[in-house]
């Protein structure tokens, strides 16, 4: 399903044309790539026996043990198809339970710049709060000082030149776009400073799921992609306003390791690795840590869409227009001629996990003011404690190997909110396929009190539809089924103790009480409507994909394929602020 956002990022995106038809083409038009990771051979996962999950007689779903990379629909008896005709197989209602009220409901292509995927920031300039929703070349910016009145302020896009990041229009230059972002108030420069993640893309038309479209044997596909030129590596602006004419560009920045200057970023040649991968790691002091793989031997990941295995690099951001390199860390096995190690791992020729972060760290308190430690989710190479007191020395604490969930995502996300009040953190992968054809994505329980020992010590609840949903199992309600993740550091405020709440596509936003550390549970959820004729076919199953959280005003907002939504509970987050908020946001931690 996600898969087909090929061209471009927004909603309006076209497929491209498959560059290899088959192996055996793709095989005399490239040799092998040398980073393709093929030492275990080929132990892609079959598809598993009809029989072996499904609906059960408690009215619960048995997912599969073990699928194939796949993103497609996959009916079963009892499920979507059958419950939901006349929609396409798809929930036509929306669900809640717990103390949880909708205070906002804003629909359609104004208010949904990407089906599949959005990141968020906040920003207040002039006693009006603006909030941020965006990916790549497809973005919004909404004043969303009065949350009942939210208006769109800025809509900036590529589709009339079919989402080709290459092209430039009214809104980009050529190859420039809207990264995922932190935003952070810095002292020395009185204002905000934004740096953006520039990564390779993970939806492309050279390489594709399939066996023969893989990047495993398809070297015309992966070649192409090697040859691409494009930044990766990271932009710093200062904000000056809310609009895109306010950006005041201070540094382009490659993470290419064999860049002759890091802050000169050759553009007519391809650069190596995979760019800054999602929402970097900066507080507005002096540090920034990023994801990343500097060099296209970081490449071992079974994935078959994408060739890096990102770690991580540490920045020094004491100067935002001159960043400098500090040190790299990655897990042995990631890299080329660690052979020996990779093929350790159980997912090593699955040609399905990814292998490596997706995210940078996950950092429960900055290293300016006394931070220690940062947490690591590495997909299929499970989680890291790492000690980062000194980031041009970053080191290896401890080690966990998560159980296996393949296919999807896993490892991905990592909650620290708790950590400082439990010693605990949660981390999730996410599903990827729909009608539940995957095994399930748990939220893990780790308990790090003692850094060198992580250990799982619980899940949280698996939810369940309200009474009365007409289904007993979000599995039959179509779409993807799991967690995403649990909104961003970004966010204003300060989480209350002991909640969480999740993006959980198919079943919306679960709000999780984690207080009792033994006993979660779900304290409310809010499920959106999860039909609309304005959303394609093919962009139906990947509903509520985001959280982010206005902590300070008590305000949820909620990202789906078809708008945004605004929720509030008094009793799990606070009386809300639907007005002008009370101070401006400047930093955040957590």
């Amino acid at each position: 399903m996600r898969k087909i956002r090929l061209a471009a990022a927004g909603s309006l995106a076209v497929v491209v044309a498959p560059l290899a038809v088959n192996g055996s083409t793709a095989a005399q038009a490239a040799p092998p790539d040398p980073y393709v990771p093929v030492v275990c051979g080929d132990r892609r996962p079959s598809e598993p026996d009809p029989g072996s999950f499904g609906m059960q007689f408690d009215g619960t779903f048995r997912h599969p043990a073990l699928t194939p990379p796949g993103e497609e629909r996959h009916s079963f008896p009892g499920g979507a198809q059958d419950l939901f005709p006349k929609t396409k197989g798809y929930d036509p209602k929306s669900h809640t339970s717990g103390p949880v009220k909708v205070e906002a409901a804003y629909r359609g292509p104004e208010f949904t710049p990407d089906y599949f995927h959005s990141w968020q920031n906040v920003v207040d300039f002039k006693g009006r709060r603006y909030l941020f929703q965006y990916d790549r070349s497809e973005g919004r910016v909404y004043d969303v000082t009065d949350v009942r009145k939210v208006k769109v302020v800025e809509k900036l896009t590529r589709n009339d030149v079919d989402g080709d990041e290459s092209k430039g229009n009214a809104s980009w230059a050529p190859h420039d776009m809207w990264g995922a972002s932190t935003i952070q108030w810095n002292k020395r420069l009185n204002a905000y400073v934004m740096v953006q993640s520039f990564e390779a893309r993970r939806q492309v038309s050279e390489l594709g799921d399939g066996v023969d479209r893989s990047k495993f044997n398809n070297p015309a596909g992966v070649a192409a992609l090697r040859k691409k030129i494009a930044l990766k590596g990271f932009k710093v602006y200062r904000l000056d306003g809310p609009r895109k004419k306010d950006w005041k560009l201070l540094a382009t920045v490659t993470t290419d390791a064999a860049a002759a200057d890091p802050l000169k970023p050759d553009m007519t040649r391809p650069q190596q690795g995979s760019g800054s991968l999602d929402v970097p790691y900066y507080t507005g002091d002096k540090y920034m840590f990023i994801a990343t793989a500097p060099r296209d031997s970081w490449g071992n990941t079974e994935v078959p869409t994408y060739l890096y295995s990102p770690g991580y690099q540490s920045w020094d951001m004491s100067d935002p227009a001159h960043p400098r390199k500090l040190g790299e860390w990655h897990l042995p096995g990631q890299v080329e001629g660690e052979e020996a190690a990779y093929r350790k791992n159980p997912r090593c020729g699955n040609r399905t996990s990814w292998n490596g972060a997706r995210m940078p760290l996950f950092i429960p308190r900055p290293v300016e003011r006394g931070g220690r430690y940062a947490f690591a989710a590495q997909g299929g190479f499970g989680f890291t404690v790492l000690d980062i007191s000194d980031p041009a020395r970053m080191r290896t604490v401890g080690h966990l190997d998560l159980p296996p969930s393949v296919g999807g995502t896993e490892a991905d996300n990592v909650d620290v909110s708790q950590y400082a009040k439990t010693g605990m953190v949660y981390v999730s992968g996410y599903p990827l396929g729909e009608d539940c054809h995957e095994p399930y994505k748990e939220i893990f329980q780790i308990d790090v009190r003692d850094p060198a020992r992580p250990r799982i010590v619980g899940a949280l609840p698996r939810p369940v539809p309200p009474k009365g949903a007409g289904f007993t199992d979000y599995c039959q309600r179509g779409g993807s089924f799991g967690p995403k993740r649990s909104g961003y550091y970004t966010s204003p405020g300060n989480p209350p103790n002991g909640l969480l709440a999740y993006g959980f596509y198919n079943a919306g936003v679960q709000f999780f009480d984690v207080r009792d550390v033994r006993w979660p549970r779900i304290a409310g959820q809010f499920v959106p409507q999860g039909y609309s004729p304005r959303v394609p076919d093919w962009a139906l199953g990947n509903q509520t994909h985001g959280t982010y959280v206005e902590w300070d005003r008590k305000i949820v907002w909620v990202f789906t394929n078809d708008g945004v939504y605004a929720v509030s509970s008094r009793k799990l987050i606070g009386e809300p602020n639907l007005g002008r908020p009370r101070t401006p946001f400047r930093n955040s931690w957590l």
